[in-house]
């Protein structure tokens, strides 16, 4: 196997693969304004699917273009339309199922919450509450898309504390760190920017094969 050896301190590490997707996409979940958490959520979805990160960008950029980002907009635009923003965005094998539950999740946003996902944080009675309420918004909302949705609105809902992902667990493995939480803390760091960093680690070096060595002193 072809080793790529990368030397980081830790705070460089973070700083370089710590950037929270919904950042990168533009979404300010720090305004804690609901058309932004309905963007990272909808973001969220599309990248819960096991399929190319640039796929699940381009497509989150194709609702972005078209200005369908609101859950009554995702409603108005209706299945057909769904399917047809999916497939530009390069969405092809998930397109019809991803469609429906769209509608399924969005559409039970709406009826239960007012499609307001800030009403439905402060409803929720912890973090676990949280993440159940999310799940039954539809089929298909499961751990993962709880977990990506949760890891980037740490920075401002209190209740958002999903635990690790597989990728993120399997870097700490690498890494040999235990508590995620204890760890950030104790070196200082941004918590989601350290969690981030380590999905990235995980997917972009350990599964391909390559290594980034670490120094975490």
């Amino acid at each position: 196997m072809y080793i790529i050896r990368t030397h980081l301190r830790l705070r460089e590490f973070v700083s370089q693969f710590g950037t929270p997707f919904s950042e990168s996409l533009g979404i300010d979940l720090k305004s804690k304004k609901n058309k932004e958490i309905c963007k990272w959520f909808l973001a969220s979805i599309l990248y819960s699917k096991p399929i190319r990160e640039s796929s699940a960008t381009n497509t989150y950029r194709i609702f972005e273009n078209d200005d369908i980002l609101t859950p009554a907009k995702i409603m108005n635009a209706g299945w057909d339309t769904l399917v047809t923003e999916l497939d530009e965005g390069g969405y092809t094998r998930y397109d019809f199922s991803t469609a429906t539950k769209l509608l399924e999740v969005f559409g039970n946003l709406c009826e239960r919450y007012g499609g307001d996902l800030n009403q439905l944080h402060a409803l929720s009675k912890d973090s676990r509450d949280l993440e159940n309420r999310i799940k039954e918004l539809g089929k298909g909302i499961g751990d993962t898309t709880v977990s990506i949705f949760l890891r980037d609105k740490r920075i401002a809902w209190s209740k958002a504390d999903p635990q690790p992902s597989p990728q993120v667990r399997l870097a700490m493995h690498e890494l040999k760190i235990k508590d995620l939480k204890s760890f950030a803390k104790a070196k200082h760091l941004d918590l989601v920017g350290t969690e981030t960093a380590l999905l990235r680690l995980a997917k972009d070096f350990i599964r391909k094969g390559k290594r980034v060595d670490i120094d975490l002193s």
